[in-house]
């Protein structure tokens, strides 16, 4: 005769699921691996349109800096046409600049002689 020991559970037999379930859980997990993949390629798919909009804008961006250094180009090409169109009268207005100096160094000599001529 053996003595059980209230404190000891008895284990119960391992059964193997019945057929019918291993055929309900697997569809269930490819049904569920299928969700599963869609979302990943979905994801994927929303992040390359991201991307090709980022590039598209950034395409545009690229195109609006190349017009305004073509018009920045012109207008300095405009600018230095204008300079060299001046330059002649720049020279005219250096050389009067300088005559002016020299007949203002001849009038104070002048008036410096005339000074000495009153006091004779």
């Amino acid at each position: 005769p053996r003595v059980e020991d209230p404190a000891v559970e008895t284990a119960e037999e391992a059964k193997e699921p019945a057929e019918a379930d291993i055929n309900e859980l697997c569809k269930d997990m490819f049904s569920k691996m299928a969700t599963y993949l869609t979302g990943e390629l979905t994801a994927t798919s929303e992040d390359y349109k991201l991307l090709e909009n980022m590039n598209k804008l950034t395409s545009l961006k690229y195109l609006e800096m190349k017009d305004i250094a073509i018009n920045i180009s012109r207008n300095l090409k405009d600018l230095n046409q204008k300079y060299a169109d001046l330059q002649p009268y720049l020279e005219q207005i250096n050389l009067i600049e300088e005559q002016v100096a020299a007949l203002e160094q001849a009038a104070y000599k002048l008036d410096a002689y005339s000074k000495k001529l009153g006091n004779y």
